[in-house]
């Protein structure tokens, strides 16, 4: 099993910034891919950013404003918000695609808790 921790949330200003940590923890053999999703009330869960490998992908929404790395020393992913707007105000949580054994052919996936990030002045 894989726990996932996030931190980094909080209330921040139009324009401003802020920095998701994830790390993962637990017994698992190898990671594939990591990356956020957020979901504001009354909407779906929809995906920010993933990253796998050296590959990063973005919804069109964040392009160009937020900025998903990986430190795969830490089995940490973070995501860099910058130029926040109103309507990144949601729950974002963390994920991870990743081997429950040495033999295992298929991912399982692991979900954080979520962290609350509130942009408004």
């Amino acid at each position: 099993q894989v726990q996932l921790v996030e931190s980094g949330g909080g209330l921040v200003q139009p324009g401003g910034s802020l920095r998701l940590s994830c790390a993962a923890s637990g017994r698992f053999f190898g990671i594939d891919s990591m990356g956020w999703y957020r979901q504001a009330p009354g909407t779906q869960r929809e995906l920010v950013a993933v990253t796998r490998g050296s590959t990063a992908h973005y919804a069109d929404s964040v392009k160009g404003r937020f900025t998903i790395s990986r430190d795969n020393t830490k089995n940490a992913v973070y995501l860099q918000m910058n130029s926040l707007k109103p309507e990144d105000t949601a729950v974002y949580y963390c994920s991870a695609n990743y081997r429950s054994s040495p033999t295992s052919i298929t991912y399982a996936s692991a979900w954080g808790q979520g962290t609350q990030v509130t942009v408004s002045s």
